[in-house]
């Protein structure tokens, strides 16, 4: 459904994108994950058509963003920081969407009014940054977006917030088929959100995956031996990482379950245990595999 064949994006002679091919399928929804200054918000805002790029092509529904207006009213942005207008209430805002939203559903926006549970008559630059926040996801959901596209969508919320908000997500994915494009340093966010990830880093995207796949392809090993390890253990798997905490060893190592067990069985470990990985973890040795600079945060 949405497309970036190509895209390189230039600012004051410096590249923010190069050659940045990404594809989001209808009804997904697609974690941004990179380093500071990667590139994240660029992207954002080119998919949001707010930026133009200035080669290559970002498509959804197989047609340009920037150029075409109508495909515009299919999608809603809510950036890092939620824009309204000064001394506007939630209700003066939902007027102003519903004019410019042809997809705008009013009986929608009455019954959130039951889930975020305050007033659509205070003015919303008197709430906190979190209710701030949640107003937003009020306003972007009675609009029905196609495709909402989100900057650290849960900063600021609380953890019955946050639960509220991830609710709604899903169940308008599940329900409308709606896609979805977060970008969040919270890893443990996109984790439990996304389906697909896509790491970014110095404008260039490194590579796109499902999650499970990505999984699959990196894992945290525990071992132990009688005597000394064996000093080729290393040759024979692709380690990114592997670290001695008294006679154990924790290894990353990249490569499939099944062939990772059988290299490992025939050195004979006493200790052989392959433990969950978090995304956290996977994100940091992934860029670290590519010489990015990161603290080791296994604990």
């Amino acid at each position: 459904m949405i497309q970036m064949i190509g895209i390189n994006k230039t600012f004051d002679k410096q590249p923010a994108l190069k050659d940045v091919h990404l594809a989001i399928g209808r009804g997904s929804i697609y974690g941004l994950i990179g380093s500071n200054g990667a590139g994240k918000t660029t992207i954002i805002k080119l998919l949001a058509g707010i930026y133009k790029q200035d080669s290559g092509e970002v498509l959804c529904e197989g047609n340009p963003v920037y150029e075409t207006p109508m495909l515009k009213e299919k999608i809603f942005y809510i950036p890092d920081h939620p824009y309204f207008f000064a001394h506007y209430t939630v209700k003066h805002m939902a007027q102003f969407y519903k004019s410019i939203y042809p997809s705008w559903n009013e009986s929608r926006f009455q019954r959130l009014a039951e889930v975020f549970d305050f007033s659509m008559n205070k003015k919303i630059h008197t709430f906190s940054k979190g209710v701030q926040r949640q107003a937003a996801f009020w306003l972007a959901l009675s609009t029905m977006p196609e495709v909402l596209i989100l900057d650290e969508p849960m900063d600021g919320l609380d953890p019955v917030a946050r639960k509220k908000v991830k609710n709604l997500l899903i169940h308008d994915v599940a329900d409308r088929d709606m896609t979805v494009l977060i970008s969040s340093h919270n890893l443990r966010e996109i984790e439990d959100l996304c389906d697909h990830i896509g790491i970014l880093h110095q404008g260039m995207l490194l590579f796109e995956k499902e999650l499970d796949d990505l999984k699959s392809d990196v894992h945290k090993v525990q071992l132990a031996y009688k005597g000394d390890p064996p000093k080729d253990l290393g040759d024979s798997l692709k380690m990114l990482h592997c670290e001695k905490r008294g006679s154990v060893m924790l290894c990353i190592i990249k490569g499939k379950e099944e062939e990772i067990e059988k290299v490992v069985r025939l050195t004979e470990p006493v200790i052989f245990d392959i433990l969950p990985l978090t995304l956290e973890e996977i994100f940091i040795y992934e860029m670290g595999d590519i010489g990015y600079a990161v603290k080791n945060v296994i604990v």
